[in-house]
């Protein structure tokens, strides 16, 4: 008996044949894009496992231990003592501790750098290295507008190592820094953070300014001043000085004198015991009075007599018959930076030593000119 196959069954069946066909097709495409992956994954795990094997640490991490290790053996701790008077008629004499802060190495002489503020009116001072060496030192020189000074001890060469310098012009806000110091007589900590800002201004103990100076949040607490701040290649970048805290501990905001400062301060604390500043020769008028007087600039008040600027021609206020003031040479630019204050001239001076030239820009009965002269030891 035959039997005729229904045109609709045949047709279904054709249709479902081709269904399946292109579903596995595209099932077959899905198992190999994902077997890719896959691949390209293991692969992918295999590179980073040998490149960073399981048992080392991040490269942060490492970089931390590395810095602690070069700069530690260069940090000391620095102990002021102060004498006192006590029992009858106080002819007794005691050393009561009386500041203590951090310093490091800076030379194979024994030479340690140190803030000034740590050494301020010690009668004794004494060093102290992390494995508990201790040595008297004595003070060498003071530079109390920048709050750095040098001291001195008697150690053997071997038992010095002098930090590295590094030049701070260079750096970077968000660069990562270190600090090593003694906070709270805690010797020998390590604390790491980033360059927060460049270029701020302190006011050091004598109320003059410390220009480009090195804002961090690095932990600095009492016992941090005097010590290092380095870079992640270990070197100094600055001298931790200050906080900005009103609690007087670490509140995120940290100050250090720049290492291009002290790299030009220490050497002349350690020849001659002071620091040498550069000047014009000048007496300049307050700006309160320029600026009362409706004047942009810097006014000069008098000339030193034997000057470069007596002899550049450089004139102060006069006074005219009827009493006025009459201003004579207004500074409103340094080597073709514009000044408004005292204070600006001072910043681009202070980095300057005796016997470098400037070119100065100013004004005198509405007349602008240019004058270049030598600058000299400021009295």
């Amino acid at each position: 008996m035959n039997s005729t196959r229904s045109p609709f069954l045949t047709l279904a069946l054709i249709a479902m044949t081709v269904f399946l066909v292109f579903q596995l097709r595209d099932n077959q495409r899905r198992w190999k894009t994902q077997l890719d992956a896959l691949t390209a994954l293991t692969n992918r795990t295999v590179q980073v496992s040998q490149v960073m094997p399981p048992d080392r640490a991040p490269p942060t991490e490492t970089e931390a231990i590395e810095v602690f290790k070069r700069g530690s053996p260069s940090v000391v701790a620095v102990a002021n003592l102060a004498l006192v008077r006590s029992g009858f008629s106080g002819f007794q004499l005691y050393e009561v501790p009386q500041g203590a802060g951090s310093g490091f190495v800076w030379d194979k002489k024994g030479h340690i750098v140190s803030n000034y503020h740590v050494v301020h009116q010690a009668n004794t001072l004494t060093v102290t290295f992390p494995d508990g060496a201790r040595y008297n030192a004595v003070l060498v020189g003071i530079a109390p507008d920048y709050d750095l000074a040098v001291l001195k001890i008697n150690a053997p060469p071997d038992k010095l190592v002098p930090v590295n310098v590094a030049t701070s012009r260079d750096l970077q806000v968000g660069q990562q820094v270190y600090a090593i110091g003694n906070p709270f007589g805690l010797d020998t900590t390590l604390s790491a953070g980033i360059v927060s800002a460049l270029g701020r201004t302190i006011t050091s103990m004598t109320e003059r300014k410390i220009y480009d100076v090195i804002q961090t949040d690095t932990a600095i607490n009492p016992g941090n001043s005097g010590g290092p701040l380095l870079a992640a290649c270990g070197r100094l970048v600055g001298v931790n000085t200050a906080i900005l805290s009103p609690s007087g501990a670490y509140a995120g905001i940290g100050f250090a004198v720049p290492s291009d400062t002290v790299s030009r301060v220490v050497p002349q604390l350690i020849e001659k015991g002071r620091v040498t500043r550069a000047g014009l020769g000048v007496q300049l008028l307050p700006d309160h009075v320029t600026a009362r007087a409706g004047v942009e600039g810097v006014a000069i008040y008098a000339v030193f007599e034997h000057t470069p600027a007596a002899r550049a021609g450089l004139e102060g206020i006069g006074i005219s018959r009827l009493g006025d003031l009459i201003f004579g040479d207004v500074i409103t630019g340094v080597d073709g930076t514009p000044v408004r204050t005292i204070e600006a001239l001072q910043a681009i001076l202070d980095p300057r030593a005796p016997g470098d030239r400037v070119t100065l820009t100013v004004t005198r009965a509405d007349k602008t000119r240019e004058v270049t002269l030598t600058l000299i030891e400021e009295r």
